[in-house]
């Protein structure tokens, strides 16, 4: 059976992996980590180990029961691209994408370096959507791996946003989210940081998706930015042949 998701931009979620470890400031007040740990206490079996990274083999065949074309932001529990994560296993997710055209295949990673490093071993279908987090300024390396890569459409997911980012760089991007953090210890997000990465896109043609203000500000404000709600999304791409072919490498600052 389907997960029904309430993130705003997917429709369903599925978690071949689950489990992470801490990488970046965004980190610092994971959600799923605060998820996947109720879930153990509650005695759910796929959440044993808590938040270690898990394999779950078995989960691998779900997306082929769900006979309804659905938006599935896949391992919304995890992270597909952690280095403890086998190219093997990787590649058998793909595979599974690649199979099931009539589902649209959201994956969002903050390892960006080992997604550039596996580009070439991977099929791309074009209803994979390759997204990348970047919370703040000094990880826009991330973007440039993303763009590097043979996916179809790429996003970029800018949430917890957590200062200004005033450098992004949308060529080749499809598709910008941003949010605020959620949580009891949210951080404070600044309206200007937002409006400066939204008029970015309008100025870029890049559709521009608000999710949350996040903390106290979520539920006063809603999602409204300026007085509107921003839903915008990508076209769906509708051939293989669209698939770009990138052969430059990853750089990333040392």
């Amino acid at each position: 059976m389907a997960l029904k998701s309430d993130i705003e931009w997917t429709e369903s979620t599925w978690n071949p992996v689950t489990g992470c470890t801490k990488v970046s400031s965004g980190c610092e007040n994971c959600y799923a980590e605060r998820i996947a740990l109720r879930l153990k206490e509650a005695g759910v079996a796929k959440y044993r180990n808590g938040f270690a990274l898990t394999l779950h083999p078995d989960a691998l065949d779900e997306p082929a029961g769900w006979r309804k074309p659905r938006m599935v932001f896949v391992c919304s529990m995890g992270d597909l691209f952690h280095d403890d994560v086998p190219v093997e296993f990787i590649q058998e997710v793909f595979g599974v994408m690649g199979k099931l055209t009539r589902h649209q295949f959201q994956v969002l990673t903050k390892r960006a370096e080992r997604l550039a490093e596996l580009d070439e071993a991977l099929f791309w279908p074009p209803n994979v959507w390759m997204g990348v987090t970047v919370e703040q300024e000094d990880l826009l390396h991330r973007v440039e791996c993303l763009r590097q890569t043979r996916a179809v459409t790429k996003f970029l997911s800018l949430e917890p946003l957590l200062g200004p980012v005033t450098a992004l760089d949308l060529r080749d991007i499809d598709w910008v989210i941003v949010g605020g953090e959620s949580g009891p210890r949210a951080r404070p997000l600044a309206a200007d940081w937002v409006r400066e990465i939204r008029d970015r896109c309008t100025t870029s043609g890049v559709p521009f998706f608000f999710k949350q203000w996040g903390g106290a500000f979520r539920k006063r404000n809603g999602r409204l930015l300026d007085g509107r709600t921003w839903d915008e999304m990508p076209q769906v791409p509708v051939a293989a042949a669209q698939m770009p072919t990138l052969l430059s490498e990853c750089s990333v600052p040392s």
